[in-house]
């Protein structure tokens, strides 16, 4: 279990951010949060097969087509969707997986710690940045 010093540990330090599941419809907290962490100077990393750019940076058809290296991998899919994107997250350089608010694995969290990824479960990164950087969130 990650706690609120190790969070804000790790918000302070991973800087490019490839998000899973990033949609196109400002309507979308897949969309919404990217787009915060993005105006708080994170870079951000569309993976999304069914795009070619979201909030103006060139979108990957998966983790395995990011041909950048990113800090954490932030997941707005499916709980049972996880595992393969955990699995593809395990091989690149992050440090981070981060399974947003209502998403959970504990089989692929398990499995990303002993690779020797912090896995962070079932939390929205936007509501932890904004609540431990006293920031506003994005309506």
């Amino acid at each position: 279990m990650v706690d609120e010093t190790q969070i804000r540990k790790i918000l302070g330090e991973i800087r490019t951010i490839a998000v899973v599941g990033c949609s196109k419809d400002p309507a979308k907290d897949a969309h919404r949060v990217p787009k915060y962490m993005q105006m708080n100077g994170y870079r951000i990393i569309p993976v999304n097969p069914t795009a070619t750019e979201i909030l103006g940076e060139k979108a990957y058809p998966s983790l395995d087509a990011v041909p950048v290296p990113f800090d954490a991998v932030d997941i707005f899919r499916p709980s049972a969707d996880v595992p393969p994107i955990v699995d593809q997250a395990i091989k690149t350089p992050a440090r981070v997986i981060w399974m947003q608010l209502g998403i959970r694995n504990d089989g692929a969290a398990k499995k990303g710690q002993a690779a020797g990824k912090i896995v962070i479960q079932d939390r929205c990164m936007m509501r932890d940045h904004a609540r431990l950087f006293g920031k506003s969130i994005l309506e």
